[in-house]
């Protein structure tokens, strides 16, 4: 069985080369598998897998939205198999860590975000405060130096 992704289905069906399409449900997830002219069934895929994996087929868990797909690239008429499709396996598979852990991760950056833009805000009105006490670079440098030969002092006292 061949796979093709969207671009190649909407091309084939372009050419003409599509004689049929059936939604072939499979767990709680419909796939869609095209009839080609020269006789030969293929499977839609996605347009990638995930990291070094090859494309999955294409899952469809509302079957309209296979329908509205098909429709747009101009194949009306399509056949439905749903010997093969258990909605009620749907709770299972849609558990996704993968997402978990990305919308974790997107979370996270909003709050950094947050925390970050507060911080620029209060640094300009502290910049923009008639009060705020200005130090040239070499004043800091001298402080830090002085701060540092400290630091090393105190650590040479506690290695004897």
């Amino acid at each position: 069985m061949h796979t093709m992704n969207l671009e190649q289905l909407r091309a084939t069906a372009a050419a003409g080369g599509v004689a049929g399409a059936t939604l072939k449900g499979q767990g709680s997830a419909f796939y869609l598998a095209i009839q080609t002219r020269k006789g030969g069934e293929a499977v839609v895929v996605t347009a990638k897998g995930r990291r070094g994996q090859l494309p999955q087929p294409r899952r469809f868990i509302d079957p309209r939205k296979a329908m509205l797909l098909l429709r747009d690239i101009g194949i009306c008429e399509l056949h439905i198999d749903g010997t093969q499709w258990r909605p009620e396996d749907g709770d299972a598979e849609r558990s996704r860590p993968d997402r978990s852990a990305a919308m974790k991760a997107t979370h996270a950056a909003a709050q950094h975000d947050e925390w970050f833009r507060s911080e620029v805000t209060r640094g300009l009105a502290e910049a923009n405060d008639v009060e705020t006490q200005w130090v040239s670079n070499d004043q800091a440098r001298q402080s830090w130096q002085l701060k540092r030969a400290d630091l090393m002092h105190r650590a040479k006292e506690t290695d004897v």
